[in-house]
């Protein structure tokens, strides 16, 4: 009789053994997390009215603003035709980008859409023994994310944006996302610069971005993240949690030049369309699972951010919100 429970108990442990192994990891999709939460409030400082900063940041992220005048004049509807305000620049908290493990995962609303980890959709972070070359791929989302009006504030503020919360793009529904080839119907000129002329001029680019600002003359390059191109999911890089964040930089990129965004700090009177990037206009914080003290340019090297940012328990699931320098023609 103790044999035959030894015997049972053996079976039960190779069958638990070959399901865990059979079964890809997956990485914590539920969170409570609060959409509000996902806002580091002194990343929206420095704030400047009429030219002049009246508060500053702490983010050691240099602010170029295009327009430094006291008076600004844009266009208005008839009878008036042109309106007259003073000039006001902030980082505005109006996006938010997913970068998941596990594809059909939402970890910012605590949503698992249930689609499969295997084949091409499912993230990874592995390694090549023979080249020693590392490899990491992730499913991206990209959410409008209109704080102010959430919040109801500010909602008549012509400087603020009044749209409403909304799932703009999903890459796993994206084949361009999936393929590094078949990105290059978007981004036909990375062949430009696929090579080690062009890579090295990165070097300046990671410099700039740990000092406070990236170069974003040098569009192709997202400083110690590496290249911008290809356009897709998939990074090579050993350090996880820096790796997601380029990811979540080359979907902005990716939707700039699909003409699906438009950079506020460019034009004082409206929005205009990028589909070669400005980096210097945007900051991104990583805000899921572990919230950081600061937002930082694209680029600055993990090395001085990601510690601990990707916990045993609960990690793999980024959420990184996105903020923009907005310069507005406030009256």
């Amino acid at each position: 009789m103790f044999r035959l429970k030894k015997i049972l108990l053996a079976v039960v442990i190779s069958l638990f053994l070959a399901l865990s192994l059979s079964t890809p990891a997956r990485a914590t999709c539920l969170s409570d997390f609060k959409l509000l939460d996902l806002v580091n409030w002194s990343s929206v400082f420095p704030i400047s009215i009429a030219g002049i900063e009246i508060a500053g940041s702490t983010d050691e992220v240099t602010t170029v603003d295009t327009i430094s005048s006291t008076i600004c004049v844009c266009p208005a509807p008839p009878p008036i035709f042109i309106r007259i305000g003073l000039t006001v620049g902030f980082w505005e908290p109006a996006r938010y980008i997913e970068t998941v493990k596990d594809p059909g995962c939402l970890p910012s609303l605590g949503i698992n859409l249930g689609i499969t980890s295997g084949g091409e959709l499912g993230g990874t972070n592995s390694s090549v023994a023979s080249t020693g070359s590392h490899f990491t791929s992730a499913q991206a989302h990209y959410f409008i994310y209109p704080i102010w009006s959430m919040m109801g504030m500010l909602t008549d503020w012509i400087c603020a944006e009044s749209s409403g919360f909304d799932v703009a793009y999903m890459t796993e529904f994206d084949p361009l996302w999936q393929d590094d080839s078949l990105s290059a119907i978007i981004n036909p000129e990375s062949v430009l610069f696929g090579n080690p002329v062009t890579q090295a001029a990165c070097i300046a680019d990671s410099i700039a971005s740990t000092a406070g600002l990236s170069l974003s003359p040098l569009f192709w390059c997202m400083g110690s993240w590496g290249s911008a191109y290809p356009l897709t999911g998939h990074i090579g890089s050993s350090l996880y949690t820096e790796a997601n964040a380029a990811i979540a930089a080359r979907m902005l990129y990716k939707l700039a030049r699909e003409m699906l965004v438009c950079d506020t700090n460019i034009n004082i009177c409206g929005c205009m369309p990028t589909p070669i990037w400005v980096k210097h206009n945007y900051k991104m914080h990583a805000a899921v699972p572990v919230k950081d003290f600061s937002a930082h340019p694209i680029g600055r090297s993990g090395l001085l951010w990601s510690s601990v940012k990707n916990p045993p328990v609960g990690g793999d699931n980024f959420v990184w919100t996105l903020y923009r320098r907005r310069n507005c023609c406030a009256f």
